[in-house]
């Protein structure tokens, strides 16, 4: 999704070239991951001479909120308390970015 959302339009070929740059990817998966997100609606696809080029079918927010609560649901069984409590523990986090986590806690709590 990252890919698609950086380019704006692309095909599988475009996101397998891109992945590849940083890492060895093999073109069916990338394959099977675009046909996925089409499948859950963030991307559209349309065909450009022989390939489809998919676009981003709903804002970045929204797509990372979604995938974030299925990542919540599948992993912590749709709690989120135990994945924030993870999160903190596990992450280094600085003194500015601490203070600024606590002030985001107290704007939900108001």
């Amino acid at each position: 999704m990252k890919v698609v959302w950086k380019l704006e339009s692309a095909s599988v070929r475009d996101v397998h070239q891109h992945l590849n740059a940083g890492r060895a990817v093999a073109y069916t998966t990338v394959l099977t991951m675009m046909r996925i997100l089409e499948q859950k609606g963030y991307v559209t696809k349309t065909r450009v001479d022989r390939a489809f080029v998919y676009r981003p079918a709903r804002p970045r927010q929204q797509v990372i909120g979604d995938m974030v609560r299925e990542f919540v649901d599948r992993v912590f069984d749709g709690a989120s308390r135990p994945m924030l409590l993870h999160l903190v523990k596990r992450t280094k986090l600085s003194p500015r970015e601490r203070a600024a986590l606590l002030r985001a806690i107290e704007e939900i709590e108001e």
